[in-house]
């Protein structure tokens, strides 16, 4: 993986500062769940997703470079994943200090 995943992408309409927290996330085939938590810092840039009963609570963490649109009009992220392949994005333990149990060595 290269840094870049870790990073928004310029045609996304991200805006540094914005709060994401509570939209609701649009996979490619529909809704899929709400941004529980989500970090702006440059090349480490994620989204913490609270799939809700869908997966069963399940929180799941997407590079920022999934994203590739956002209507703050709507408060809606789209990410370029399917509802499948964020099932099965790593869970994201906030008791754990890394996020998803990886280190930034281990994702690149």
């Amino acid at each position: 993986m290269t840094e870049h995943v870790w990073s928004y992408q310029p045609t996304s309409g991200h805006l540094a500062g914005a709060d994401l927290t509570g939209y609701k996330v649009e996979a490619t085939d529909g809704s899929i769940g709400k941004v529980d938590k989500h970090s702006d810092e440059v090349g480490d840039a994620y989204l913490v997703v609270d799939t809700g009963v869908w997966i069963f609570g399940k929180e799941v963490l997407l590079p920022a470079s999934t994203v590739v649109r956002i209507d703050p009009e709507e408060q809606k992220v789209f990410v370029d994943r399917t509802k499948e392949q964020i099932k099965n994005a790593p869970e994201f333990h906030r008791s754990s200090p890394c996020r998803a149990g990886t280190s930034r060595t281990s994702r690149r």
